[in-house]
């Protein structure tokens, strides 16, 4: 009996350390797992801009660019863990705008469809603006790194499931959501229109999103997706990184982006310095998009009101009264110049050292992205992000996202 009892007793001896041993076994596999998640969470909100870029976004910042972050950056990425949820539907978005414009409506809408629980489809771009390019959202971003990098806050898919496909195609809920507004009103009327047809289309991005008031996880949301998720795609990466490495090697340089460009002279209506045939030509082009409202516009009471671009003649003035002298090295970073050579005259005169990108790169470098307005731009805004200096002639979206984009870059 007394052996039979020790027997009895080392048996459950032994069961109890067992037990113990797979406690602490499922204890340590939880702790890993979590170890794991929030190191890929902190690898996601590491800016890699300045990696990227080969330069800083900032004096000072250069250093942490070299070949070991390179090859890291070619390392793929740790995959953040997947947000399950039951979503109530899908949302389409086609933006409008330049890139800056499409690049903020689409921080604006991958928000709300995480705040609204919806499926977002790769967004669609816009074909339809002065520039008239025909670029995709693949032709200018990394479209796996963009669903990839956000899996863990919303369900992102290159496009809609055939049978919707098919139903969208004889049907498709399409509206323009009321500018600057607040969640409350994509809970209360957009969410129902979400439910009620499945699949819902925003036709406008810009400003559609208030900039204030919004609980600050979206806000985080907002910057992670305009400064982390939307990479551009690997062809324009390379070729910033050998404008910025150009650069580079004269030492210090100045971004000027000077925003006197047709379209914009004609949005705003400012013609100051412009002949009257070209204030003539500027007035046609602003009646030619009926979406641009406002037609009848007296430039003098722009500019009285500050609502005007700096003309070249202009912001070569505020260039000499912060200092910078004659042999600053200055990237313009903009499209065509309205009025051409004429109007950049006494900028050069005042400042040799004036370069573009068509001045730093062949022409067979440039040739794909010749005719393709947004990846030409997505090339200065790299450019922007890592100068030493970055001056805007005009407060607008490139000024501000660029700005956000530095600071990001810093933290």
């Amino acid at each position: 009996m007394v052996v039979a009892a020790g027997a009895h007793g080392g048996g459950a001896g032994r069961r109890r350390r067992a037990w113990r041993w797979a406690m602490r076994a499922a204890a340590s596999a939880v702790v890993w797992t979590a170890v794991v998640q929030v190191a890929s969470i902190a690898g996601l909100w590491r800016p890699r801009v300045l990696a990227d870029c080969g330069g800083g976004g900032a004096p000072g910042l250069a250093a942490l660019a070299g070949e070991d972050r390179v090859a890291a950056r070619l390392s793929p990425p740790a995959l953040v863990p997947r947000r399950i949820y039951k979503s109530n539907g899908y949302l389409l978005v086609t933006c409008n705008g330049g890139l800056n414009q499409m690049r903020a409506g689409i921080c604006d809408m991958v928000t709300m469809a995480r705040y609204l629980n919806l499926t977002l489809v790769v967004p669609e771009l816009d074909k339809r603006s002065f520039w008239a390019d025909p670029s995709d959202f693949g032709d200018i971003f990394d479209v796996n790194h963009f669903i990839n990098s956000l899996r863990d806050e919303l369900m992102i898919v290159k496009e809609l499931p055939l049978k919707l496909q098919l139903k969208t195609k004889r049907r498709l809920y399409s509206m323009p959501p009321v500018s600057w507004s607040n969640g409350t009103y994509y809970l209360k009327r957009v969410l129902h229109l979400a439910k009620k047809h499945k699949v819902i289309h925003f036709n406008k991005t810009d400003a559609r999103l208030a900039n204030n008031g919004l609980p600050v996880q979206l806000q985080i949301l907002r910057c992670r997706v305009n400064f982390e998720a939307l990479r551009f795609t690997p062809q324009i990466e390379a070729l910033g990184r050998k404008l910025i490495s150009t650069l580079r090697k004269s030492g210090q340089f100045v971004v000027l982006h000077l925003r006197y460009e047709m379209d914009m002279l004609s949005f705003s209506g400012c013609t100051h310095g412009c002949s009257d045939k070209e204030t003539e030509e500027l007035t046609r082009m602003r009646y030619a998009y009926p979406w641009w409202k406002e037609k009848e516009i007296d430039s003098e009471v722009k500019r009285f009101q500050g609502l005007c671009p700096l003309t070249p003649e202009e912001i070569t003035l505020v260039l000499k009264a912060l200092g910078f002298t004659k042999n600053t090295l200055i990237y313009i970073a903009s499209g065509e110049i309205y009025g051409g050579e004429r109007r950049l005259a006494a900028l050069k005169d005042a400042y040799p050292r004036l370069v573009r990108k068509e001045k730093l790169l062949s022409p067979d470098e440039l040739r794909p992205f010749q005719n393709h307005s947004t990846q030409m731009a997505a090339l200065d805004y790299m450019v922007s992000v890592a100068s030493d200096v970055f001056i805007p002639s005009y407060d607008e979206n490139m000024a501000r996202v660029v700005e956000g984009h530095r600071r990001f870059a810093s933290l």
